[in-house]
């Protein structure tokens, strides 16, 4: 029988920074507290807290990730310069094949979900 995956619970966090070669500013550390992952490593969700700081992001062809803002603020910007910025309740997919800078203005919370068609 398959469980219900409560957001309630509190799963083992990972601890991670941005790589060296993708920083813009800063260095912060990142939270990552992954609730579900699909056995064939295409799905992925839980939530995810970030201290002040950018990098670079590439999302490969494939990926995607849906987000929704529980606390904090953050800014993305395409590799054109256009910016959105998201704080508490709003939400963003970041598409397949994007790229730009992923840049954290207060220290944030955010759901996640990724998928990954590989």
């Amino acid at each position: 029988m398959t469980a219900l995956i409560d957001f309630r619970s509190t799963p083992t966090p990972a601890h991670d920074r941005p790589r060296p070669d993708r920083l813009v500013q800063g260095n912060p550390a990142r939270t990552t507290w992954t609730h579900y992952s699909a056995a064939q490593g295409d799905f992925d969700c839980g939530i995810w807290e970030c201290e002040p700081g950018a990098w670079r992001i590439a999302f490969p062809a494939g990926k995607e990730e849906f987000f929704h803002v529980i606390s904090g603020r953050l800014r993305i910007a395409d590799a054109g310069g256009n910016a959105r910025e998201f704080g508490p309740g709003d939400a963003c997919v970041i598409p397949a094949g994007f790229e730009g800078t992923f840049e954290v203005l207060e220290h944030v919370r955010k759901h996640f979900v990724v998928v990954d068609r590989g």
